[in-house]
């Protein structure tokens, strides 16, 4: 065994050894190896399935292993050596995965495999090497001499300029700090924020901070600034946080907005190397959308449909602004709408958002999430902390067990904001994938673990996590695209959990696990006041179901907004072109945006969704997937919510079709197995409120 612990060959990775020195020996010792392995590969490829893809498995997990690692750590435990090792590096991981991805033998042997054997194949199996054909030649596998070498160019150049995107958001956000002094800047915030914000002080220095006198430290990570904008009574300081929000990463040193321009030239160059018209083409050709007139065309339908509803959300806002004798009534700005939106909903439905928290301590959270998952799926959750290395101490681990108590997966999860070092978000990843191939010795399989991450509120002054009602939503998101990888049944190693689902289609389980927070057991379940340990109050959840829809026309414009740029910037934008990709941005938000854009909002230059994840012309996927979980759900609303047999009898469906099946068939094959039936936007408009004559 190497004294290196990337190169441990341990179960999983050994996270509280790893430091960033480690990185270059292993990775250079990894990519020398594998180097040789498709040496090998190539000058004996066969079209058979033993001798063609078990080769490509071992190369490609081998080598997510290790450097699936670093990415990991990089997100989650940033730092500048460890930047400066993974830059160092990235380029050759980036020519290995070309190589594989254009090589011709590779590709003649998947080729001549699926003309001889394909319709004999597993379903998994043929969609594997359907998959493995399309993606080379998306790869550029045809390409030739000064084509092929202007392709691997701007591959690196494209992954090089996406790691920078990252770093300089990460960078803008931790370079922002509001320092506040006097209680009536902070007049109006609730206790958690104070508590959140002096605690950010005392990190910061100012180690007599307290809760009640300050001074506090609001900063633009999401649990800071958002409970500013909607709390703060200072108009002033709401502005300049909005402000800072909306033009984060957008000046140097760390302007991202030349870094924009290059990735949208390069990737245009890519799709016209292939000989597509767009990058949009080359991103749908792996899609469950067919085409991008098929995408905007629902994406316009969604639109229509929330139009009439947000201007009204709007001038709701305004009369109520006024009737409170705001001087800002008749000239709402962004910096306004958060938090007179949030008076109204008070008023409106009789709670705050605040009164929310102390009832959602994360251990208890996780119970009721836990206990969800046993009564829809037959699964068990167990704590098994102290079974796995970890990367900080808030990081927690745990086992999944089928009913019969044999072990089906396990799953990290590491739930607090960390702004100086954590990238911002939530997100699944798989730390490894289940596998016949790498069955440990005497067992079928090698399990599936997962690392689930959020950055919600972290404990303040010897409390639990207590989290707001988004951050529960956001927990249960995550664990649905768990689920999917946890609870795979597919042996196969590039179709099992997540891996060959179209990229459209992934976000499925996930929102339709958000839907559970509106189902009183569930709901109910989560609960327990950090201080009485009562359940929510009935009132309470009323109240929550009441407002569910409070504003969902006004959050659907806003989704939209960011589906119809992506779209925009990959199809139709041309570097050579009269508009640049900000004049795009304030060209659809005009169209799509109540109030006119701020001059200065650069939210392009944070957008780490297209332009460092993988969501290039693929934003669209969020309102896709919606469509299918929304009428997921529907499927139990139909066998009847409070009937526990029914609900159990469904939830075993959707494991069994959506949760198991992963990439070895089509997605809209999986749906019509469990709905029976084609899906249909019907049940999100009605969840939504927005649906005809509701």
């Amino acid at each position: 065994m190497s004294d290196n612990p990337l190169l441990s060959g341990s179960e999983l990775p050994l996270f509280d050894r790893i430091t960033a020195a480690h990185v270059e020996p292993a990775m250079r010792e990894v990519l020398t190896e594998l180097g040789q392995r498709l040496d090998r590969l190539e000058s004996q490829a066969k079209p058979e399935w033993d001798a063609l893809v078990r080769p490509l498995v071992e190369i490609s997990d081998r080598l997510e292993r290790t450097w699936g690692a670093v990415g990991h750590l990089l997100a989650v435990q940033n730092s500048p050596e460890l930047r400066t090792a993974y830059e160092t590096i990235e380029p050759d991981v980036v020519r290995l995965h070309t190589r594989i991805a254009q090589s011709k033998p590779i590709y003649e042997a998947f080729r001549q495999l699926n003309e001889r054997e394909g319709s004999s194949l597993t379903g998994a199996r043929q969609r594997i090497v359907e998959a493995a054909i399309r993606d080379a030649e998306l790869s550029g596998v045809a390409l030739e001499g000064a084509a092929k070498e202007a392709f691997e160019k701007n591959e690196l150049e494209l992954a090089e300029l996406s790691t920078r995107f990252s770093n300089n958001v990460l960078d803008a956000t931790k370079a922002f700090a509001l320092d506040l002094t006097e209680r009536d800047e902070v007049a109006g915030l609730p206790p958690s924020a104070l508590s959140l914000a002096s605690q950010s002080a005392r990190e910061s220095g100012h180690e007599s901070s307290t809760p009640e006198a300050g001074p506090w430290r609001f900063t633009l990570d999401i649990p800071s600034l958002m409970p500013f904008l909607m709390h703060a009574r200072r108009r002033d300081l709401r502005e300049k946080m909005m402000r800072a929000h909306l033009k984060r990463a957008s000046e140097e040193p760390l302007d991202n907005g030349t870094l924009i321009e290059r990735i949208l030239e390069l990737r245009q160059a890519q799709a016209r190397l292939l000989g597509l018209d767009s990058y949009a083409e080359k991103s749908l050709a792996s899609k469950m959308a067919p085409d991008v007139a098929t995408v905007e065309g629902l994406l316009e339908q969604l639109r229509e449909a929330s139009w009439e509803s947000a201007q009204q959300d709007h001038r709701d806002l305004i009369a109520f602004a006024r009737d409170k004798g705001a001087p800002e009534a008749d000239d709402l700005r962004h910096w306004d709408i958060g938090y007179w939106a949030e008076r109204l909903r008070e008023e409106r439905y009789a709670f705050q958002e605040e009164e929310l928290r102390p009832y959602f301590q994360l251990p208890k959270v996780l119970e009721g999430l836990f206990a969800l998952a046993e009564r829809l799926f037959g699964v068990r959750v167990e704590a098994a902390d102290g079974e796995a290395p970890v990367w900080h101490p808030d990081v927690r681990f745990f086992r999944v067990r089928d009913a019969d108590g044999s072990p089906l997966a396990a799953f990290y999860l590491d739930p607090y904001s960390r702004p100086s070092e954590k990238r911002g978000g939530a997100w699944m990843n798989e730390c490894v994938g289940r596998s016949a191939t790498f069955a440990p010795p005497g067992q079928a399989v090698r399990l599936p673990v997962a690392h689930l991450v959020c950055n919600q509120t972290p404990p303040v002054d010897n409390k639990p996590s207590l989290m707001t009602f988004r951050e529960v939503e956001t927990l249960f998101h995550e664990f649905g695209h768990g689920l999917q990888h946890m609870l795979t049944a597919i042996d196969e190693d590039f179709a099992s959990g997540i891996r060959g689902v179209e990229w459209d289609a992934v976000e499925l389980p996930s929102q339709f696990m958000e839907n559970w927070c509106y189902h009183q057991p569930t709901l109910m379940g989560l609960t327990a006041h950090v201080e009485t340990g009562e359940p929510l109050p009935q009132a309470l959840f009323e109240k929550i179901v009441a407002a569910r829809n409070y504003r969902a026309a006004s959050q659907m414009l806003r989704q939209l907004q960011f589906g119809f740029v992506d779209l925009e910037l990959h199809h139709r934008h041309r570097s050579d072109g009269d508009e640049s990709p900000l004049d795009i941005q304030r060209r659809i938000q005009k169209r799509l945006a109540i109030i006119e854009p701020l001059a200065e909002d650069r939210f392009l230059c944070s957008f780490g969704h297209i332009f460092s994840g993988g969501y290039a012309a693929g934003y669209y996927s969020y309102k896709w997937a919606e469509v299918l979980s929304a009428d997921a759900f529907g499927a139990f609303e139909e066998a009847g919510l409070e009937d526990p047999d029914q609900v159990a009898a469904t939830g075993r469906r959707f494991r069994e079709t959506v949760l198991a099946t992963g990439g070895a068939e089509h997605p809209l094959e999986v749906f019509k197995k469990f709905r029976g039936r084609e899906p249909s936007p019907e049940a999100l408009l009605r969840h939504q409120g927005l649906a005809p004559h509701q």
